[in-house]
Order: C-alpha cells, then sequence, then structure tokens
C-alpha cells in the first residue's frame, strides 16, 4: 500500500508577493512538453531575472521534480542555484526524493533544511520524512521524527497522524501504530484504511477485520483500498467462507472494482486453497482486464499451490489470447512451474523467448533460469546461465550451491560457495541450508560439521530447525546415530517434524528399529496426519520381516484415515509432460508400455537380476504378485514410455513425487547398462544420473 498522499495544492509559500505569479514566462512552466522547453524557460527566466524570485523558481523547480518531465538530479543543480528558496521548493525535493530509489537523499535535504534552510518544516514537511523513514526501515529514525512532530505541534494534524500508522505498520510496530491511531481526535478513510492494511500484513487479521467492522459502525464508507486489506486478511487466515462474504460485500455495496481489487480477490481465493473460485472470477475478468498482473496472479497461485501444470496452461492461454506481454514475473512464475514437473523443453523455450525478446536478464530471472535448469536435470545449462552473467547476488549464488547439492556434487558445492566469499557477497540463512544439503548428499560429515560451527561463529546467522535437520541428516546417512540423537537433545528449540524425519530416513538406512519408533512417535505427535512417517516406519519393518509389524502399522493408517501417498512419475517427450501412476493403465500407449516392461523383465532376469522384496510395504504372499507389485512402480511405467518414445541419444529424464525405491534404483542402474542410455531421475530428495550400469549417488541417497 502506499503512503498517505499530501496533496501538493496545500503547500502555501512563505513569499506572499506572487507578483510574477502571472507573468507570462512563468505561466508556460505548465505548458512544457518536452525538457528542452522546460530548459529554454530556465534560461529565459535567468535572463530577465525572473529565477531570483522565490515563487517563480519554485514553480522551475516543481515542474522538474514532480511533473512528466520529471529529473530529479537536475532539479536538485536548479535549487541550488537559487539565492533564497522558500520552504514550498524545499518541501518539493523533501517529496520527490522520499518517492525516489533514493530516499535517504529526503532525510538528508530535511536535515539541510534544519541547518541552513532559514525556515522550520511545517506540516507539510513531516509526512515525506516520515515515508522515507518507513522505506528505509529505520525505526529509530522514524521514532525520533515523531519526537520532534510531537515538539512542533503536529501531532494532531491529520495527514501526519496517518504517515504515522503507516510507517509504525511498516516497522512491525503495530503497538505504536494502534496508539497513534487511538489518540487521533479526526480520523478520515484513509486513517482506517492504513490501519487495517498494516494490522492484515503484520499478521493480525483478525484485528484486521474487527477493525474493518469498526469502520463500517463508525459511518464510514470502506473503499477499494480498505476491502485490499480485509482480503488480505482473508488470504492468510485462509477463510475461504468469509472470503466470499467480502466477495459479495464488494458487489452489493458497488465498491469500485479497480484492477488492484479483482487481483487481491482472485489472491485471497488461491491462498484460501479455492482455486474453482479463483478461475471462475478470472474468466469474468479476462474479456476486460488487459494488464499482465491479473494474469500473473492466477499463473503464481497455480504454481505456488502444487498445481504446476494447471500454470503452465494459464500461461499458454496468455500467449494465445495475446492480450498481454509476459513481463518478468510471469516468467519467473512460469520457469519454477517447470522445475516443478522437470519440463525442460518448455523451460529452455522460455529462456528462447527472454532472449528473442531482449529481455535482460535481472538477478530473479536468472536464479529462476538456474533454479529451472538444475532441477530439470540439465547442471550444464545451469552452470552455463550462472557462468554468463556478471553480477551475482546471494539468491543467484545460493540457487547453483543448491543444484550442485542435489546433484550429488557436494565438494564442487563447496568450491562455488568458497568463490561467493572470494567475491565479497554475504551468505545468507538459505545459502547454508543449501550447503548442508549438498554435505549430506555426498556424504561429507566432517565439512557439513565445520559450516555449522561457521555459521553462528563467523556470520552470525543462528541455526534454525532447518539447518539442525541437515545436520541430523548429514549425520544419520554417515551412521552416526548417537551423535545425530545428541544433537537433537542440545537443540535450543523444539525439534520439528523436519528433524525427527531426517533421522526416521536415517534409521531405515540403516535398519536401527527402536530408535526408528522412537523418531515415528516423536514426529506423529508433532503431525499426526504424516503418512509419510508410518510408511517410512513400515518400510524398516519390511525390511527386516516383521510382517506382523507392518499389518500393524497399516491398521493404524486405516484407523486414523490415512492413505499412502500415490506414487507418480512424470517425463517429457517434445514439450509434453506424461504422468504415471503406480499401475497405472490409463495411457494411449499402455500395451506398449507393459509390452516393454515385460521386455526389460525378460532382458533383467537373463543377467541373474533377482527383485529385493523387502521394498513392498504390505506382505504379498504369492511370488509371482510380488514380482507384480514392484514391477508397477511408477518409474518403471515413466522409463519403459522414454524407452519407446525418445531416440537413443536423448537422455530419459524422470521426475518421481517419492523417493525412489531401493529396488527400483537397482533395475534402472541395470537398464541404463543394458540399453545403452543416459537416465535421469528426479525423486523427492536428490538427482541420480545413471550411466553404464552404475548411478552418480554411488548408492549414498
Amino acid at each position: 500500500m502506499a503512503a498517505p498522499s499530501v496533496p501538493l495544492t496545500n503547500f502555501v509559500t512563505v513569499n506572499n508577493d506572487r507578483y510574477f505569479a502571472n507573468h507570462p514566462t512563468v505561466t508556460l512552466i505548465e505548458k512544457c512538453s518536452n525538457s528542452r522547453q522546460l530548459k529554454q524557460i530556465h534560461a529565459q527566466m535567468l535572463r530577465c531575472g525572473l529565477f531570483f524570485d522565490p515563487f517563480s523558481a519554485s514553480k522551475l523547480v516543481q515542474s522538474y521534480a514532480l511533473s512528466e518531465l520529471s529529473s530529479l538530479h537536475y532539479a536538485y543543480k536548479v535549487f541550488d542555484q537559487i539565492p533564497q528558496p522558500n520552504l514550498y521548493s524545499w518541501n518539493i525535493l523533501i517529496r520527490a526524493s522520499a518517492s525516489s530509489p533514493q530516499p535517504i537523499n529526503c532525510l538528508l535535504m530535511f536535515i539541510r533544511l534544519l541547518h541552513v534552510g532559514g525556515e522550520k518544516p511545517n506540516k507539510f514537511t513531516y509526512p515525506f520524512v516520515i515515508k522515507a523513514s518507513a522505506k528505509l526501515d529505520d525505526f529509530q529514525l522514524g521514532k525520533g521524527i515523531h519526537g520532534m512532530v510531537i515538539k512542533e505541534g503536529f501531532s494532531s494534524d491529520l495527514f501526519v497522524s496517518n504517515c504515522l500508522i503507516y510507517f509504525y505498520s511498516e516497522c512491525g510496530c503495530l503497538d505504536m501504530a494502534r496508539r497513534v491511531f487511538s489518540s487521533m481526535s479526526e480520523r478520515d478513510v484513509v486513517s482506517w484504511n492504513t490501519m487495517v492494511n498494516g494490522l492484515a500484513q503484520n499478521g493480525y487479521v483478525d484485528e484486521a477485520v474487527e477493525c474493518f467492522h469498526r469502520m463500517e459502525e463508525e459511518g464510514l464508507k470502506p473503499n477499494d483500498v480498505t476491502m485490499v486489506g480485509v482480503l488480505s486478511a482473508c488470504g492468510k487466515k485462509s477463510d475461504v467462507k468469509f472470503g466470499r462474504w467480502v466477495h459479495s460485500y464488494i458487489e452489493t455495496n458497488r465498491i469500485r472494482l479497480s484492477l488492484i481489487l479483482c487481483n487481491a480477490i482472485l489472491d485471497m481465493y488461491t491462498k484460501c486453497g479455492s482455486m474453482k473460485d479463483a478461475k471462475k472470477l478470472f474468466d469474468k475478468m479476462l474479456p476486460s482486464k488487459e494488464d499482465i498482473a491479473t494474469w500473473n496472479a492466477l499463473i503464481s497461485a497455480y504454481e505456488q499451490s502444487g498445481n504446476p501444470n494447471e500454470a503452465i496452461a494459464i500461461f499458454n492461454e496468455l500467449q494465445l489470447s495475446k492480450a498481454s506481454k509476459p513481463d518478468e514475473v510471469t516468467l519467473v512464475s512460469t520457469l519454477s512451474a517447470c522445475s516443478q514437473l522437470g519440463a525442460t523443453e518448455f523451460g529452455s523455450w522460455i529462456h528462447v523467448y527472454m532472449k528473442k525478446e531482449g529481455m535482460r536478464l535481472n538477478r530473479h530471472l536468472v536464479t529462476a533460469l538456474v533454479d529451472m535448469y538444475s532441477k530439470c536435470g540439465d547442471l550444464h545449462k545451469a552452470l552455463e546461465i550462472f557462468n554468463s552473467v556478471d553480477k551475482r547476488d546471494v539468491f543467484v549464488w545460493s540457487a547453483m550451491i543448491a543444484g550442485l547439492g542435489m546433484h550429488g556434487r557436494g565438494g564442487d558445492a563447496i568450491k562455488l560457495f568458497l568463490k561467493m566469499q572470494e567475491a565479497k557477497v554475504r551468505p545468507s540463512s538459505v545459502t547454508f541450508t543449501n550447503l548442508l544439503a549438498a554435505c549430506s548428499h555426498s556424504g561429507l560429515v566432517e565439512e557439513g560439521r565445520e559450516f555449522f560451527v561457521q555459521m553462528d561463529q563467523n556470520y552470525k546467522i543462528a541455526p534454525g530447525v532447518e539447518h539442525y535437520a541437515c545436520m541430523v541428516d548429514i549425520l544419520g546417512r554417515a551412521g552416526l546415530l548417537e551423535d545425530a540423537v545428541d544433537l537433537i537433545k542440545n537443540m535450543p528449540m523444539a525439534p520439528g517434524a523436519s528433524v525427527w524425519g531426517a533421522l526416521l530416513g536415517a534409521c531405515k538406512l540403516h535398519r536401527n528399529v527402536d530408535l526408528a519408533e522412537y523418531a515415528c512417535n516423536s514426529l506423529l505427535e508433532i503431525e499426526p496426519q504424516n503418512h509419510g512417517a508410518y510408511v517410512l516406519l513400515s518400510n524398516i519393518y519390511a525390511n527386516l520381516g516383521k510382517w506382523d509389524k507392518v499389518s500393524e502399522l497399516r491398521k493404524r493408517m486405516r484407523d486414523v484415515g490415512l492413505k499412502k501417498e500415490p506414487g507418480c512419475s512424470s517425463v517429457e517427450v517434445n514439450g509434453v509432460v506424461h504422468e504415471f501412476l503406480v499401475g497405472d493403465s490409463r495411457h494411449p500407449l499402455c500395451k506398449k508400455i507393459y509390452s516393454k516392461l515385460d521386455e526389460v523383465a525378460a532382458r533383467l532376469k537373463h543377467v541373474g537380476y533377482v527383485s529385493d522384496k523387502s521394498q513392498l510395504l504390505q506382505l504379498v504372499k504369492e511370488e509371482d504378485m510380488q514380482e507384480k507389485a514392484l514391477y508397477l512402480h511408477s518409474e518403471r511405467l515413466a522409463l519403459a514410455f522414454g524407452l519407446i518414445t525418445l531416440g537413443p541419444s536423448q537422455p530419459i529424464r524422470i521426475v518421481k513425487n517419492l523417493r525412489v525405491c531401493e529396488d527400483c534404483h537397482s533395475v534402472i542402474k541395470l537398464v541404463s547398462k543394458l540399453y545403452d542410455r543416459e537416465i535421469v531421475l528426479r525423486d523427492r530428495y536428490r538427482f541420480h544420473h545413471f550411466r553404464g550400469g552404475s548411478c552418480s549417488c554411488m548408492d549414498y541417497w
């Protein structure tokens, strides 16, 4: 939300002599259509002496600083040549500086006014100084300005008070925002809107809604800005029922449906998980809303809610409609959807589109491209993008470290982190999460320990739950289960589900059933509906042949209404992503797929392969049914489809939503050798590059 505006027309110059106000040269200032004309008038004013009249000079400064022809840098130069600038001129530059990319200049002008201005700041000065403090997120500075406001007797001014509420809300100090709001003798719609939006943005959603109702009770009519704040609160509450009521309220009270308000309704529905309502509204808006922000809202909503196919479908609809041109936000969201699906070809097409349109690769687009290529299995291309840019911020470095880590190249991830230090880019909390994950995937225990210590000691970044989860994973995978448990016991915060999940996964790897039961129970105390915990423990029991325990656990899952998340694998062919569920028979090439699976099974048997029955979730007594249960795993269906449809020189890239099982991992290794194919599999946790009968993970995953 923008800071409350202060009309420039309310400014009153201290120079009451407006003798030259109607001078022909002065009146021409507002009629200028380009900067060249304005400079000609400036020259004329200098020749005839008008420039030395404070009022006339202030009109010139105003045109340079605030009009469509604005050049703030030039406005400063003009101002510096005025012998005795009036307060109006000072306020113009303070106002323009507050809205500029360098709001610090507003504060510098204010300090200069205090020292050499010759006049004291007035009630039109302070709102913009407060706005600059908010943009700088400088609480102490703003608090000091508030003290000056009180001292100078402007605390009862409506504009000043509104700006103070905005400042304290932006700084997250809602107690002070409430105090200013409560002390106001007069409140307008802007006052209420600023309070409603401030509460909503800072997570006080119930108070925001209550404030909205109080506004109505006091007889003030809400406008579109009010409703944006209320809708934001609805989205954070995930209360779609109340959100529908708000939508109906907007229509009933004929509140102006601005594009921003329409997008806020759309955003509310998506955050509440009601994509049906969101799409219905979007279709309704489509004939008359050509702004790209509307398209972006829906594409982003689908992508963030785990519906990447729908996000890409909306992007394609945008392309076909030609209603608006995709911008940076569109492409970042769509690339993220490609990352989720592993849609390399479509992601590459977007990359080509950017080049064709001459789009500058800023940090957001570079990060999105590195992330997309990494998650789609093309690490070479991700590195190519990374190396092609000169300016890299912490997000770009962190994305590349993550890419190397998920592909099992922990050593290279560490080398890149060291280069990041040489480049004087300060790592963030996310950087260390990615770095520790890289150490985990590559078995770099001592390196992981060292980085965990460095976080706090060298960078003053306190490890969070996610960092402890990574360390538990590092220690657990390496078989240091006692060290992992000790680390959990000494955590400064309560262990989260990710921590217990990491320990449970390590117990499966090392078949420690007692510790696994302890980790599983601890995890289920935090997340009773976590089906993954039941599945992991069940697999541990199955590995040890404890089928009675497997049956008992399956019964517990049924009793609490939980089902195992079905395995789903996808493979992209000619830009189209084909998805397969376990035992799927819906694909048009279903007969050819199962025929290829039979062929693969026969070749595997010929080379002496025996399936690992411990991978079954439940006891299946018949031998042939055991084989069949493993044979139907979704990644094998995707693999067979890839063998049928992709040429021998093309890599088969598979994306699976769950962790690949040991048996399928062994099968794919053999297939890569028997069929001389490169196979890239991305499971829930990492990448596996299969070639010549071996995997890049070295069976450490």
